[in-house]
């Protein structure tokens, strides 16, 4: 069963952040600079304390007439943070994606932050995996063994 830390080997290492103190607005810059959905929160001391996304952005500013500007990433992150570990099966992510309506993991080690991984990730990675099994499995039934013997 494949485990993240097989889908992190072909994943993107960085992480960006943001703090809790930071605008709503300069989390949407950054969102949109890095071409990511959504950026984990982060104290002080590197601390994971909270998840911001697009979809926060428009349930919790656009539709109540705020100012991202005016608003702290503080008052509109998701604190209930659902995060799994490296040794996580990626079957085991799409389940809590799908029962807890959320397109973004977090992925700790410890209490590190090690990655963030969204539903697009889990879909790509479990297309090459059976891509993969598919070009075995046409192998065996041809007789290509790709061995003498």
């Amino acid at each position: 069963m494949s485990k993240v830390s097989d889908m992190l080997d072909s994943k993107y290492p960085e992480v960006w952040s943001i703090k809790a103190t930071d605008s709503v607005y300069r989390a949407i810059e950054v969102m949109a600079e890095k071409e990511v959905g959504a950026l984990p929160v982060l104290n002080d001391s590197g601390g994971l304390v909270g998840i911001v996304s697009e979809r926060d952005y428009a349930r919790k500013v656009i539709l109540k007439n705020k100012s991202s500007k005016n608003t702290l990433v503080s008052e509109i992150m998701t604190r209930d943070i659902v995060f799994v570990s490296e040794d996580t099966t990626v079957d085991r992510c799409m389940s809590l994606m799908s029962q807890k309506k959320i397109r973004h993991l977090p992925v700790m080690a410890d209490e590190t932050l090690v990655a963030i991984i969204n539903i697009a990730d889990v879909l790509k990675f479990n297309i090459t995996e059976q891509s993969m099994t598919i070009e075995e499995l046409e192998s065996y039934i041809k007789g290509e063994t790709g061995g003498s013997g």
